[in-house]
């Protein structure tokens, strides 16, 4: 089948059928059972009265009626009827079967008796065992119904009715199932990677379509937000490296046309440094594309503790270094993108600090589930309160005292925040009274 919902519905018709088929064969039987064990038990009370009465030599003549429908007759063994009761009087012989001496009862149906239009169940005794005895018959007709096919038909209706109502209710439930999936199916294929943004529609609830399509829209999230990192990858590549790119083919064009005018050693270096500015560039713009798809497989419990002791280790800042740092604070993430955020904060306040850089890490108080939050303070410039946020974005400079000439790619302030927004942190300026403090907080493990 090409759909769920015809394969469902044949199946569910298939399987009632078969259920229901077996319960109307157990009907059938049941009461072709029934109703034959009631006239049975009353051809047979009749017919051993009157064998009686043929015993005893008390039977009248015509045999008196003893239930309705019921025909009596004595045969004798000419074949000719004897007597009979009113039911089967002028008629001939409901049978021509004779009991023998040692099975002087029997009981079965009998069918195409000339004079008997329907099939009779038929008790035959013999009344004695003599040679000459004569054979009571008692007959009842058998219901058209058990004899003409009519209840096997009338169940095979019912059966196949009620199979349609059952395979016609599971497509209509089936279908309103399934709606929300073809309309996700269909909003999907609307979604191309030219837009983004769409989402499928939701359903209420909790069941398994509901998850799905909550599935599908976080994933159309993962790649919007992906194709989103991408496509600012290539507008920054395009942007920042043409300028050092361009400076860089200047400068050796220049010395190509004009050897002997040109100081070959300051060539050299000002290739050096265009050189060094755009591998930093190329190593910082890869880093935040890769930042946020490691996974939770590339993340570990790291004591934040001495990740930070570890990286104001390795530094000899220019002005006074201040810290106060609790032990034992663990966190989880990844150790290398964790690390390259400590070092850009530092980087960031050794650029700008006149006399000193604090650093203070603690749990939060003041955070509703378990945070740390760590502060790096310098007493520099400080950043205005309208431009806390920009100086997270990429390549921003507030100033010319932030130009480039001071060293760094533009980058450290938005790679941080993207390090701390992947590992569910936040990166923030505080207020300070003089200078800047960066504030960030990671949920502890």
């Amino acid at each position: 089948m090409s759909t769920i919902r015809a394969r469902d519905t044949v199946i569910a018709a298939v399987v009632s059928v078969l259920a229901l088929g077996a319960l109307a064969v157990a009907v059938d039987l049941i009461v072709r059972d029934v109703v034959t064990s009631q006239m049975l038990s009353q051809t047979q009370l009749a017919g051993r009265r009157v064998s009686g009465a043929v015993r005893d030599g008390t039977l009248r003549t015509p045999i008196p009626a003893d239930a309705d429908g019921i025909m009596l007759q004595v045969v004798g063994p000419d074949g000719r009827v004897r007597n009979a009761n009113r039911a089967a009087w002028g008629r001939p012989p409901v049978s021509d079967l004779r009991p023998t001496a040692e099975q002087r009862i029997h009981d079965y149906v009998e069918c195409g008796r000339p004079g008997y239009p329907q099939c009779m169940l038929v008790e035959a005794i013999r009344a004695t065992t003599a040679p000459d005895s004569v054979v009571v018959y008692a007959a009842a007709p058998m219901p058209v119904m058990l004899t003409s096919g009519l209840l096997e038909a009338l169940l095979g209706t019912i059966v196949l009715l009620l199979s349609a109502a059952v395979a016609y209710v599971t497509w209509r439930m089936v279908g309103r199932t399934l709606r929300p999936v073809e309309e996700i199916r269909t909003q999907l294929s609307e979604i191309t990677a030219s837009d983004l943004s769409r989402r499928v529609p939701e359903p209420p609830g909790e069941d398994e379509i509901a998850q799905l399509a909550r599935t599908a829209n976080e994933t159309l999230r993962r790649l919007e937000h992906a194709v989103a990192r991408q496509r600012q990858f290539a507008s920054d590549a395009s942007h920042e490296l043409r300028t050092p790119i361009a400076a860089l083919r200047a400068n050796l064009e220049d010395a190509a046309m004009h050897p002997d005018d040109t100081d070959l050693e300051e060539v050299v270096r000002a290739a050096l440094r265009d050189t060094d500015r755009l591998e930093s560039i190329i190593t910082d713009l890869l880093l935040l594309a890769r930042i946020g798809t490691g996974g939770a497989a590339a993340q570990e419990r790291i004591d934040f503790t001495d990740l930070v002791t570890a990286e104001l280790a390795r530094r000899n800042p220019p002005v006074c270094l201040r810290t106060d740092l609790h032990p034992g604070i663990e966190v989880r993430g990844v150790r290398m993108q964790l690390v390259r955020l400590l070092h850009n904060l530092l980087d960031n306040a050794e650029r700008y600090a006149e006399t000193f850089i604090e650093v203070r890490l603690a749990r939060d108080p003041a955070a509703p589930d378990p945070h740390l939050v760590l502060t790096v303070t310098d007493d520099g410039v400080g950043i205005p309160e309208p431009d806390r946020e920009r100086v997270f974005e990429r390549f921003t400079r507030l100033d010319t005292a932030r130009s480039r000439s001071a060293g760094g790619t533009g980058l450290g302030l938005a790679i941080a925040r993207d390090i701390a927004t992947a590992h569910n942190g936040t990166l923030t300026i505080e207020d300070t009274p003089k200078g800047a403090r960066f504030a960030l907080r990671l949920p502890l493990t």
